[in-house]
């Protein structure tokens, strides 16, 4: 398997992790390519400088030049257009792992346009945060590919696939609805707690969540929800879309989804000079930065 060459299409959190964890696979052939690479002070730039045994592209044709196993990882409103740009450029049989979270009509869109190309289009649905098991986290694969490339990607370490259907669509719809939960649930988080600690009621609220969910440590989970929608707000907007039309598509109208990305562009939009930390400092921080028109607060 050390044969491989694997070339890597969006160098974000989930590409970083997945070149380290190829690299200690013994994949010594490994490309990538960030749309955001021309900017050097971008963060993937940065990241890619930092790795070494990475080989960076000038452009997608050079990243894909020669690479049997593809890897998609860009941001949901970007993963079309990656397919697109990708089939004019991949090698005839190569296999393209789409990673990307978005509906199952987006993905179906992707695996003709890769199909069309000649190469084999693997659906994948991330049904886990990538971290602490990184490239073990849970995957579920779709696709008339996915069996054949099941036993492959495991020998590379991805020890958490699990084929899921022979079709491409249902990993993702999976993975869309479980998406609305956990996107969703930062959101309702994040409006909750800011209003409570408005009017001085967080502390009861939390305790009062304690008891509802018995063993969990609310102050730190909502911290950790929070920062997560600061850091990755826009990706996860995109994302929450993404479920919407999953939704619609379903028949019905998807008023939560569309509130969950809402919520999660404000996060994004005040991300910058917002720390991460404690809750209670979190939230503080963030009802500083929000233009309040009413302070009906007694």
């Amino acid at each position: 398997m050390t044969r491989e060459r694997i070339a890597l299409i969006g160098f974000g959190e989930v590409g970083r992790t997945l070149a380290a964890d190829l690299e200690n696979a013994g994949i010594a052939a490994l490309t990538a390519w960030d749309r955001l690479f021309p900017s050097e002070a971008s963060d993937p730039s940065r990241a890619a400088a930092r790795c070494a045994h990475v080989a960076v592209a000038s452009d997608m044709r050079t990243a894909l030049h020669g690479s049997t196993f593809i890897i998609s990882a860009v941001t949901a409103a970007e993963c079309l257009a990656a397919a697109r740009e990708a089939a004019g450029a991949i090698g005839r049989d190569a296999v393209y792992l789409d990673l990307n979270s978005v509906s199952p009509e987006t993905k179906r869109g992707a695996a003709r346009v890769i199909e069309q190309a000649g190469a084999r289009y693997v659906e994948a649905a991330v049904m886990s945060p990538i971290a602490p098991k990184r490239i073990a986290t849970s995957i579920l694969l779709g696709g008339p590919h996915a069996a054949e490339f099941a036993s492959r990607a495991r020998a590379l370490g991805f020890a958490g696939i699990r084929v899921f259907d022979a079709a491409v669509g249902s990993a993702s719809a999976a993975k869309m609805c479980r998406s609305i939960i956990v996107k969703g649930l930062e959101a309702l988080v994040a409006e909750s707690l800011l209003t409570a600690r408005r009017y001085g009621v967080d502390g009861e609220v939390l305790a009062s969540l304690g008891d509802l969910f018995p063993g969990d440590r609310w102050e730190t989970r909502a911290a950790y929800m929070i920062s997560r929608s600061l850091e990755h707000g826009a990706r996860r907007a995109a994302e929450m879309r993404e479920a919407a039309a999953t939704v619609a598509d379903a028949g019905l109208e998807p008023w939560m989804s569309n509130a969950a990305a809402q919520r999660q562009e404000w996060a994004a939009a005040h991300a910058p000079g917002v720390s991460r930390g404690e809750l209670n400092p979190l939230l503080d921080e963030l009802l500083r930065a929000i233009p309040f028109t009413q302070r009906n607060i007694a």
